[in-house]
């Protein structure tokens, strides 16, 4: 089943709301580049692939906004839209390359009117977003490899349609694999405290009419030591030049006990993901959400009052947990301070 969690028409930015799944199927409508980034900051969306593609509209939509007022105001305009829309969420790396390609594009282009670069940047944003399922279908393809008829895979967090423009990361790679003709099911951790793995991968995977199975956060070990893994398949938020992958908090822990347990490590993403800027992951900005997503589930308090709280939204898995990284040029394998720049070389 097809799923589109970002939608553009007559000029305005329509984003299913992930907030309230899987109860209601609903979507944001976003007419300007503020309400945008509010959908991206409230997670109405979120996953690093769809974040960056929620940011190139907003750039469209505020350039909508000021073009027809003259290229003077609209250049000067454009940085400012470009700021809000990069302050939203500091770890997704998707998001300051989306809107870096959009500045490349205006600066190419600066000799042009305000209303023909508005037109441009909108097109790119539909490249974008069309070029990221493709590239998810070929994350897919090279993914898929990696698994064997009857696996059980364990997957974290959403890295799936929800998370991109409409076909997935890590669950890119199963979709393929069972495209193929393979048996997989699928163990999905409830991923505390947004629950992106018991709301959305569940629901995701259900449409689909994969068997998925999903186990609270703490049991993972459990059923790693039973052999109930074949393998463990997340996404990717920020990927240093060496291999070291931010992703949703409770990752490493994945990492960790994936290598006590003997089970592959896969981590599925984009080469827009992987941050050469960056040599490990002790440089990758950590998000600190609200103390709320943990007090509160569906909007009941379960955490007394008073009570401190930390609610970092990712963290950072060293690349020697990590059997091997499924991008969209490939497979890539230790070392990967070497093979990642050589894959981009190609």
């Amino acid at each position: 089943m097809t799923i589109q969690p970002i939608k553009w028409g007559n000029g305005r930015l329509s984003l299913l709301d992930q907030r309230i799944l899987p109860g209601k199927e609903r979507y944001v409508e976003c007419r300007t580049y503020r309400e945008a980034a509010q959908a991206i900051k409230k997670m109405v969306v979120r996953g690093a692939p769809a974040v960056g593609i929620t940011a190139a509209f907003g750039v469209v939509l505020g350039a909508q906004a000021v073009s027809a007022r003259g290229k003077r105001y609209f250049l000067k305009r454009f940085e400012n839209i470009c700021e809000v829309l990069a302050a939203t969420r500091p770890t997704a790396v998707n998001l300051f390359w989306a809107l870096e390609r959009m500045r490349k594009l205006i600066e190419n282009n600066c000799d042009l009117s305000s209303v023909k670069i508005q037109e441009l940047l909108q097109s790119e944003a539909l490249k974008i977003l069309k070029e990221d399922v493709e590239s998810n279908r070929k994350i897919g393809s090279f993914g898929s490899r990696l698994l064997k008829d009857g696996d059980t895979i364990l997957t974290h967090c959403n890295a799936g349609a929800l998370a991109t423009g409409g076909y997935g990361t890590a669950l890119g790679v199963i979709r393929a694999g069972v495209d193929q003709g393979k048996r997989i099911q699928v163990i999905a951790d409830e991923t505390r405290p947004f629950l992106q793995g018991a709301r959305l991968t569940s629901w995701e995977l259900k449409k689909d009419g994969i068997p998925v199975t999903v186990i609270t956060d703490n049991m993972a070990a459990s059923v790693m030591q039973q052999k109930r893994v074949d393998a463990v398949i997340v996404g990717a938020d920020r990927i240093a030049a060496n291999g070291d992958v931010a992703n949703k908090i409770g990752t490493y822990a994945l990492g960790i006990l994936a290598g006590e347990h003997h089970i592959p490590f896969y981590v599925a993403a984009p080469i827009s993901t992987i941050d050469f800027s960056i040599q490990t992951g002790a440089e990758i900005p950590i998000e600190e959400r609200s103390s709320d997503e943990v007090t509160h589930i569906h909007g009941r308090r379960v955490v007394p009052r008073g009570v401190a709280v930390w609610n970092p939204a990712f963290d950072v898995t060293p690349s020697r947990y990590i059997s091997a990284i499924v991008t969209d040029h490939g497979i890539v394998k230790k070392p990967y301070g070497k093979n990642l720049r050589a894959l981009i070389s190609r």
